[in-house]
């Protein structure tokens, strides 16, 4: 019996020959083809600018930076989220304020969020948890206070809220290309942003804060030299990256429709168990869908481990709920911590099933089956 992995990234020929074609250029560094990255995915996303990083983590590095935030200051996010969110506010020199989330989203609860401001608040990172976007009006009087919103969107290529592509909305907003996101380029990410000042400072830091990039050089007549009037960071994204994002960027809305209908598929099997929560869909929201995850309610006579064992053991691999960071031994003691109890509940309960493009009709059925099997046994 086949296992059936949790996720795969989609790959063929026209990523073979876009790494093929950079290799023969000589240029293989962030070049050309980083640059036409940025345009084509900032245009996919609908945000003016555009700045590839070597993940989401150093794009979050970077926003936190050009927004100003440093020693002293306070960032609030949600603990419901992969560590690197916290790590990023760490490297800025600020600190991370865990809020918790909303029961029915697992996106940030925007009501506690607010209510964790103080005069140290600086700024407010939602994350776009799995690909539903966070609820960003209720989040508007954070922004109306003069706190900056950084969007944690390492999930969400390809949603949408309020009808509008999540990375559109005026925020700074951070992307992810790791093999598990929707499209992929091995490791990388983009900041996006609409400020021309934001993203020329967020260019230079990526580059050791050299003031003219290597490639701007090499275009230049005549001698140019840079110079260094801050520390910067080596967060550069390679041409053979980007190339492999140029060619994956075309097969997006593919891949989305088939994760959607994937979804459907799922919701349509789970949602009549009682031992089961299927994904919400708030309908400011149009989810991408870059996981899939259910939780066990308090009908399933499984706790989460026993039901990862029985999923394992049919050959269908699965993932615990995100471990909450503020439950992590770099964060429990530090001074974001503190009870966040539907946070832990979520974590607890819930289990990431398989999903990516590729999942064959046949190997859903045995996801489906598998879980029905499981939820069936009832208290």
């Amino acid at each position: 019996m086949n296992e059936i992995p949790l996720s795969r990234p989609e790959f063929d020929e026209t990523e073979a020959r876009a790494v093929a074609d950079v290799l023969a250029s000589g240029w293989v560094s962030q070049g050309p083809k980083v640059a036409e990255f940025e345009r084509a995915f900032a245009g996919r996303v609908g945000a003016r600018f555009g700045i590839a990083t070597t993940s989401c983590t150093t794009a979050l590095h970077l926003a936190l930076l050009v927004a100003g935030i440093g020693e002293g200051d306070e960032v609030i996010c949600p603990s419901y989220s992969f560590v690197a969110t916290a790590n990023a506010i760490l490297y800025a020199g600020a600190t991370p304020v865990f809020a918790d989330i909303d029961a029915h989203t697992w996106n940030i609860d925007p009501a506690d969020a607010l209510r964790r401001i103080t005069p140290r608040t600086k700024a407010i990172m939602p994350v776009h948890q799995v690909g539903l976007a966070a609820d960003l009006d209720a989040l508007a009087p954070a922004a109306a206070r003069g706190l900056t919103v950084i969007e944690d969107a390492a999930c969400a290529i390809g949603a949408t809220y309020r009808g509008r592509p999540v990375g559109s909305h005026g925020h700074i907003s951070c992307f992810s290309f790791h093999p598990r996101k929707t499209i992929c380029v091995g490791e990388g990410g983009m900041l996006m942003t609409d400020d021309e000042a934001i993203a020329d400072h967020a260019r230079q830091l990526r580059s050791h804060g050299a003031s003219v990039s290597d490639h701007a050089r090499h275009q230049a007549s005549g001698l140019v030299y840079e110079e260094y009037r801050e520390l910067g960071y080596n967060y550069r994204m390679t041409d053979l990256q980007a190339a492999i994002g140029l060619a994956q960027l075309p097969k997006l809305a593919r891949f989305l429709e088939r994760r959607r209908a994937i979804a459907d598929r799922y919701d349509t099997a789970f949602a009549p168990l009682p031992a089961l929560q299927v994904p919400a869909r708030p309908p400011y929201a149009d989810h991408a869908y870059q996981s899939y995850a259910v939780m066990l309610t308090d009908g399933c006579a499984l706790d989460r481990d026993e039901a990862m064992r029985a999923l394992v053991a049919c050959g269908v691999s699965c993932r615990r709920g995100i471990p909450p960071i503020h439950l992590e031994p770099l964060y429990r003691d530090g001074p974001g911590a503190g009870s966040l109890p539907i946070t832990e509940k979520v974590a607890a309960r819930s289990i990431f099933l398989p999903m990516y493009a590729g999942l064959s009709d046949a190997d859903q059925v045995r996801v489906i089956d598998a879980v029905g099997d499981l939820a069936g046994r009832t208290r």
